[in-house]
């Protein structure tokens, strides 16, 4: 019967990832973001601008207190109560987009662009405790093909997700949806409100299928204490757990590799979108083919990395993830309507579009895998007493610096005022991310030196 009742924690735990993946594959990567730059923003140059300048506000608010409420919960016993509150955010960010419309205002421009950071720290922070509960789902031999499956998971969701929209939603120039009928009950699709649906679509996804999550993931019995005491201890726990990293050189060479290579992939998926609609000209219908695509391989991806986890560690998997990333960059700065790999192609060529689908399908594979592999890493890099503040300077370390992906683009793209080249900080990322994995131990820590320092803690 522990065995069944493990299961369904697992099961549960993995239908939190089901839930919250349509924030990414639709508001921040495949639908919302390249029609906001399109649409709704006074062009997409300007759009990607403001999508960054977003980004990196959101990112800072994230990364400032990430680990101090990682660090408190720590102390406050039971997570999910947590939980229910980012959701909230979530849920409320993600509805409110659909106040979107084409052409709006300076004013609805700045309201749409809040609504969403909102939910995007909503979905951030409940990552972070959720999270700390999968060291208590299996062994340490188990985690990483539990953390590969559930990612996996996550992005079938965020395929089914994104499917239900260009099917049924979704329009296109032509006011049809990707199958050739217009968007179901009766959305105006002058006024786009197919494609603004996907707010309340991802608003009420998360809220039907957070709910397995909730009902299912037990958590272990921990004690409870009052949130004053809490925040006090949490706080002078996270002071000197921040005092202590330096002496733990593998943890803290992989939350600064992970600063990097994280905020490379957050930026691809940040901007893919965008770049797709402006420099190729893609419809919204093409970017959330293309979208299909990149799900679908990654959730693959995934699967296969999950096992590749289990079978040589996580640090391999990630080394051979982000080589991926930095060709496929390569790749998209070298690419456009006129060129591949810097080599003409003749007017009207299909040939860009073909690359940046095989692109499409590479990012899906090698971003799925590495952040199930960068999660299982953490994992065995962290305290295991101190799990939730650990993830929450897991967070910072992917957040700390977020504002250099959204804001090296945005200032690379309006200095050069070209959106090709406005991505190329994205190689730097990567390259520097990947340099400083060669100072992180696979196994991490010895267990007996978090043991001797929970004891005089």
């Amino acid at each position: 019967m522990a065995g069944v009742r493990n299961s369904k924690r697992i099961w549960g735990w993995w239908w939190f990832d089901w839930a919250n993946q349509p924030y990414n594959t639709l508001l921040l990567t495949f639908i919302f973001a390249p029609y906001f730059a399109a649409s709704v923003a006074p062009d997409p140059v300007t759009g990607q601008a403001m999508w960054g300048w977003m980004n990196f506000a959101a990112g800072m608010m994230i990364a400032v207190f990430a680990p101090i409420l990682g660090a408190i919960a720590d102390n406050t016993g039971p997570k999910k109560p947590w939980i229910w509150f980012w959701s909230v955010l979530y849920v409320a960010g993600a509805w409110a987009l659909w106040w979107a419309v084409p052409g709006a205002d300076q004013a609805t421009i700045i309201w749409v662009l809040i609504a969403f950071g909102i939910g995007l720290v909503g979905l951030e922070y409940g990552i972070i405790f959720t999270n700390a509960i999968l060291p208590t789902l299996g062994d340490r031999n188990e985690i990483g093909r539990i953390s590969g499956s559930g990612w996996a998971f996550g992005y079938v969701g965020g395929l089914a997700a994104l499917v239900v929209m260009l099917v049924l939603l979704a329009e296109n120039e032509q006011g049809v949806t990707l199958v050739g009928i217009e968007p179901l009950f009766g959305l105006d699709a002058s006024m786009r409100e197919g494609t603004r649906s996907v707010g309340p679509v991802t608003a009420l996804w998360y809220a039907v299928f957070v709910i397995p999550f909730f009902l299912w993931v037990k958590e272990p019995p921990v004690p409870t204490v009052q949130l004053k005491a809490a925040v006090r201890q949490g706080l002078s726990d996270l002071g000197r757990t921040l005092k202590r990293l330096p002496k733990h050189s593998s943890l803290l060479s992989y939350l600064l590799s992970s600063t990097f290579y994280r905020d490379g992939l957050n930026g691809i998926y940040a901007f893919g979108g965008i770049y797709a609609a402006g420099v190729l000209g893609w419809s919204i219908v093409q970017i959330g083919v293309f979208g299909i695509l990149a799900a679908t391989i990654g959730a693959i991806g995934c699967w296969i990395g999950g096992r590749a986890d289990r079978r040589v560690g996580p640090k391999p998997v990630i080394v051979v993830c982000i080589l991926t990333l930095i060709i496929v960059c390569c790749i998209i700065v070298s690419t456009d309507r006129t060129m591949v790999l810097f080599m003409p192609v003749a007017a009207g060529s299909t040939l860009p579009d073909v690359v940046f689908y095989i692109c499409g399908g590479m990012i899906g594979a090698a971003g799925g895998a590495v952040q199930a592999s960068s999660r299982t890493m953490m994992v065995r890099q962290a305290n295991p007493e101190r799990m939730t503040e650990a993830f929450g300077l897991y967070a910072l370390s992917g957040k700390a610096l977020s504002f250099m992906a959204p804001g090296m683009i945005a200032l690379a793209t309006t200095l050069t005022g070209s959106q090709r080249l406005g991505v190329s900080p994205l190689i730097l990322l990567f390259a520097v991310g990947l340099i400083l994995l060669l100072w992180v131990r696979p196994e991490g820590e010895p267990k007996a030196t978090w043991d001797a320092e929970n004891a005089t803690s």
